[in-house]
């Protein structure tokens, strides 16, 4: 074994680069989305189950602030997901696989998201 490899496990000290935390909230967003697939189906079903089940979901989604708040948070998710996903489909193709293309690509999906996040935003509330 060699004694001279530097072992670090103690990931707080670990500085990411922005192309890394990208990949990583990628991950996290899509766990997410797989969760709130919970709150999605629920609201699908109710809302499409009658009339009352319909007005019973818009109410909801209209006076309840956590409601809000989780469908803010789902569609955010969605909203990242969706553009770093585009940035792994234009890796896959070969597009920006360097380290500066990769780093170029990191910034353009956090402002794209950030600027959908905040659309997301202004949508649901």
């Amino acid at each position: 074994m060699n004694s001279k490899r530097p072992v670090n496990l103690d990931l707080s000290t670990i500085n990411f680069p922005l192309p890394a935390l990208t990949s990583i909230a990628h991950r996290i967003t899509g766990i997410i989305l797989f969760i709130g697939l919970i709150f999605g189906f629920w609201a699908l079903d109710a809302s499409l189950s009658s009339p009352e089940g319909f007005e019973a979901v818009r109410d909801v989604l209209a006076h309840n602030f956590l409601a809000k708040l989780v469908a803010w948070g789902l569609l955010s998710a969605l909203a990242f997901h969706f553009v770093a996903g585009i940035k792994h489909l234009l890796m896959d193709a070969g597009y920006g696989v360097d380290l500066e293309g990769g780093y170029k690509k990191a910034q353009i999906t956090v402002v794209a998201s950030a600027v959908l996040v905040v659309l997301a935003g202004v949508w649901v509330w």
